[in-house]
């Protein structure tokens, strides 16, 4: 017995000279990295008063200050930043559904100012600016080695003032102008329709308004086809949706969903992380879904794409998506003004970052450009729509009763509604298309 309690008070003893070998090295590693912190302060304000006092002109002490936060927090990623007081009261205005400008969502890339998507129904859309596309200069005015929040300021103005913008396309041999009429934007977060007995929800923007415009739109259109039973499915439009809030996220994915995970955050520390499960209810009663992406749906829009896909609850169809796979905390600050900080990341149900990488479509189909037509082609298109029933001298069918002939006119004139459709936005008569094969093989068309 004595020789254990001796054995263990070694033991003991010994653990306490390890422990205060290993601390104070540690201890002089933290003074040494709070000494070097002090250091740079320092050497900041030293750097701060020599531009004050010596810099060719006079400078505003405020603005100087302002820009370094700004450029401390830029250099941590390309969506954290500060907010002046007049850039916070714009963002707050954006999450309201209104606010004036090009109506383009943007990063930065490479220097460059990169579109992430153009809003529905913008000037920036009526002017043909696509996602993808990078604004090299703004009125003649390059935009390389701003800040993305400079370059912005650049392009705000007037309502109704004229601004000239210069892009480089993928595919485009040289950069071109192109002219926009700024305006004020009046987001419309969710257009609903009916398509060949389906439901189109086009989701715009993840605001205030977004999950409460979705269930009345949808319920309206069920409401129109006179019940569910009457819908064949529905198309989850998210293509160059640029997010918004995290909480419209989610309520619109649990709208379609019955239980189960729909997206985690996981922050710098495991205490941070946050995790949303989706409570019972589903909109669409258990309808087919299509959810349409592209390189324009970004943030918001890939996590309600994400966690439809893993649950298996829908068909996601288009091209990849954007790759915003962070989540930033806005904090007010002194002065009415805030920082936008990158605080986690999100994860899809299934524990996959999109980080870089986007959501992949469980089927690829790209948007084709449209060609311009000429005359030639429409002659050849008339030409090849001649059929028998065109010949002069043909035989009549008088074996069709009048019901019978009048169900093949609406055969007929709802595969010219779906091949006019192909025509103007192809992805979409896809998608439709995928649930027309949907319900023939349950049986239900």
């Amino acid at each position: 017995m004595k020789k254990f309690l001796l054995a263990a008070a070694a033991g003991t003893l010994a653990g306490v000279v390890v422990t205060t070998q290993v601390a104070a090295p540690l201890l002089a590693q933290e003074a040494a990295k709070s000494n070097n912190v002090y250091e740079q302060l320092d050497l900041f304000g030293d750097i701060f008063e020599r531009i004050r006092s010596q810099y060719v002109e006079e400078v505003d002490e405020g603005d100087l200050i302002e820009a370094a936060i700004n450029g401390m927090l830029t250099s941590l990623d390309p969506h954290s930043s500060y907010l002046s007081p007049d850039d916070a009261a714009d963002m707050r205005e954006q999450t309201r559904g209104e606010f004036g400008g090009l109506g383009i969502e943007v990063t930065q890339e490479d220097g460059f100012v990169k579109v992430v998507s153009p809003i529905d129904d913008t000037p920036a859309d009526e002017a043909g600016v696509e996602s993808g596309d990078f604004i090299t200069h703004v009125d003649n005015e390059s935009v390389l080695g701003l800040t993305l929040d400079e370059a912005v300021d650049l392009m705000r103005g007037p309502v109704g003032s004229e601004i000239v913008i210069t892009i480089v396309r993928e595919g485009e041999t040289e950069p071109f102008d192109v002219s926009i009429i700024r305006d004020t934007i009046k987001l419309t977060a969710v257009r609903t329709r009916t398509e060949q007995d389906t439901v189109v929800l086009r989701v715009t923007t993840f605001n205030d308004q977004t999950y409460k415009n979705l269930e009345a739109g949808l319920n309206e259109q069920i409401e129109t086809a006179g019940g569910i039973d009457n819908i064949r499915g529905i198309v989850l439009d998210l293509r160059n949706n640029p997010g918004g809030l995290l909480n419209q996220a989610i309520r619109v994915s649990d709208a379609f969903l019955e239980k189960g995970e729909i997206v985690s955050t996981r922050g710098r520390k495991l205490e941070d992380g946050e995790r949303f499960n989706a409570t019972e209810g589903d909109l669409a009663q258990g309808k087919p879904i299509v959810v349409l992406i592209n390189g324009g749906s970004a943030s918001a829009s890939e996590i309600v794409a994400g966690a439809l896909k893993d649950h298996r609850r829908a068909i996601v169809v288009g091209t990849k998506s954007f790759g915003k796979g962070s989540v930033q905390t806005v904090m007010p600050m002194r002065g009415d003004g805030a920082m936008r900080l990158t605080t986690a990341r999100y994860y899809t149900p299934s524990g996959r970052s999109i980080q870089a990488l986007g959501v992949s479509p469980d089927i690829v189909v790209e948007q084709p450009r449209r060609a311009p037509e000429s005359e030639d082609d429409e002659e050849a298109a008339a030409r090849g729509a001649r059929s028998e029933a065109d010949l002069r001298g043909r035989l009549n069918n008088d074996s069709l009763s009048e019901d019978e002939i009048r169900q093949i006119e609406e055969d007929n004139a709802r595969a010219e509604e779906a091949a006019k459709l192909r025509e103007e936005d192809y992805q979409l008569a896809y998608a439709i298309d995928i649930l027309k094969g949907l319900t023939a093989l349950n049986g239900n068309e």
